[in-house]
């Protein structure tokens, strides 16, 4: 098995790990700490993002690549060249920057956010940046050397360690007098964790470097020119989830309630329903890391019968897998908060994300076939398109009284469905392609279907949530197979194309 494959694997069964711890993490989170100690640490966990974004200036992503093409050239002397001025300009970023996030805390908390308890929250998350900017630095040089166990290992013990300090000691500390003390507490482990996984890699770091001949230079121009386009667009996408909570709580202040309430139907939005409704999208996510070098492979032969093969079954997976998610969490979703995260508010919020959250399995295989087909540019633009149209819909609908949060997640799905809809229309005109909107028709018509149908051909309710669950699933999966979405053919071509790898 070549070392990109084995890589590739170990990076989908990390991503899916990942995503279970961190649904486990938010599940003890939200059921030790209370909703408004949730709601307090998920509002200000956007601008310690933002502002992680803003000092590592796209480093990491310029590290990989770097990293990569002189690992190539086997130039270890330049590598090691590479990681010291990129250390440099980390440190010189984190004594830049870190005054301007110190000093920007208050009026974040207290003005934007409207709620000073979250001051507490956002300074840990200060004293956390340069441990994750760091960590970042170390997994673009293991993802340069195509070392990608490191990086996969060192994010499943930074979530280990985060499920066991939140189990074994947030309970301690837990006061429902002060849930700002509560969040700050959680951020504080949240940065052990951190650190935990910095130290793995820096002592694989340390295992690994050699040839650290300190005669040796690198120029810094070609570090900047790689990093800081890189850093333009994912500030870009961190700035606008950073003003997301602060849209959602100055809409509903404008709508009449208070910022305290507000920032508790956040956390539960955007701690509870929306992590729920995301943890399936590893299927398409592992998916893509499979097929877009299949894709780009097909076009650069020009075979173009191969390549509209390869668009079709990954974007008919993906929308297999967002009816799957959509139908299971529309018609359960509530009762699944309820007994995982024993959260009894937000009735009604799942009816209204789970329709729309279909689309969001298939825009993760939409952007990686676009960059495949050189349209990155393109996917950028669409995301920044949806982002943007969220943001205004969001302030406009959660404004008017009687809509508040439920015109929020109408925004949040707005968004979601204008990216998705964009990168179709974008990927159409590749005729080569071959791509229309019908391949997501019929697994949606199944979705309206059979949320219709199942309550009455089996009232829901009636036994425990998993066995209600499978049930539609089976219904779903019949219906699926007898509109002849599922083909057995698909296991064989997938298979083929790992081997190929």
């Amino acid at each position: 098995m070549s070392t990109f494959l084995r890589g590739t694997l170990v990076l989908m069964g990390a991503v899916f790990l990942s995503k279970l711890f961190g649904f486990v993490f938010r599940i003890q989170f939200v059921r030790i700490a209370g909703e408004e100690a949730v709601g307090i640490y998920t509002a200000a966990y956007p601008a310690f993002i933002f502002f992680l974004s803003l000092i590592q200036l796209g480093l990491p992503i310029g590290v990989a690549k770097i990293t990569a093409e002189l690992h190539a050239k086997k130039k270890d002397a330049e590598i090691q060249a590479l990681m010291r001025i990129v250390w440099r300009l980390t440190w010189l970023s984190i004594i830049i920057f870190g005054p301007l996030y110190y000093f920007a805390i208050p009026y974040v908390a207290n003005n934007l956010l409207e709620n000073p308890a979250m001051a507490k929250t956002l300074i840990v998350g200060l004293l956390t940046i340069p441990i994750a900017a760091f960590s970042g630095i170390l997994k673009g040089y293991f993802q340069g050397l195509a070392k990608i166990e490191e990086t996969a290992w060192s994010q499943l013990i930074e979530q280990f360690f985060r499920i066991g300090l939140v189990t074994l000691l947030l309970p301690y500390v837990v006061t429902q007098s002060s849930p700002a003390s509560t969040a700050a507490a959680a951020m504080v482990m949240a940065l052990i964790a951190e650190l935990v996984s910095f130290l793995y890699l820096w002592f694989k770091y340390k295992r690994v470097k050699k040839n650290n001949d300190q005669s040796v230079t690198y120029p810094i121009t070609p570090i900047l020119q790689v990093s800081l386009p890189s850093s333009g667009s994912r500030l870009f996408g961190s700035f606008t989830w950073f003003l997301e909570p602060i849209i959602f709580i100055k809409a509903l202040a404008v709508a009449g309630i208070g910022a305290v309430a507000a920032t508790n139907l956040y956390g539960i939005i955007s701690g509870v329903f929306i992590p729920l409704l995301l943890f399936p999208a590893f299927i398409p996510y592992a998916l893509s890391i499979v097929l877009v070098p299949a894709v780009s492979d097909a076009r650069a032969r020009a075979n173009r019968p191969m390549l509209q093969e390869r668009v079709s079954l990954a974007m008919r997976v993906s929308a297999i897998t967002g009816c799957f998610a959509a139908t299971i969490f529309y018609l359960h979703g509530e009762h699944i908060v309820r007994v995982l995260f024993h959260v009894t508010d937000g009735k009604g919020y799942m009816a209204l994300l789970a329709p729309v959250f279909f689309f969001y399995y298939i825009q993760s295989p939409l952007h990686a076939i676009l960059q495949a087909m050189h349209e990155a540019k393109a996917a950028m633009m669409n995301s920044i398109y949806g982002g943007l149209g969220k943001l205004f819909v969001m302030f406009v609908l959660a404004s008017q009284p009687g809509i508040e949060e439920k015109g929020a997640i109408l925004a949040i799905g707005f968004g979601v469905c204008l990216t998705s809809f964009l990168h179709m229309a974008t990927l159409r005109q590749k005729k080569e392609a071959g791509l229309g909107f019908t391949f997501f028709a019929i697994p949606y018509l199944l979705f309206i279907i059979v949320t219709i149908l199942r309550p009455v051909l089996w009232p829901l309710g009636e036994v425990p949530w998993l066995a209600d669950s499978f049930i539609t699933g089976l219904i779903l999966l019949a219906g699926l197979l007898v509109f002849r979405q599922i083909h057995f053919s698909d296991i064989r071509l997938i298979r083929k194309l790992i081997k190929k790898s």
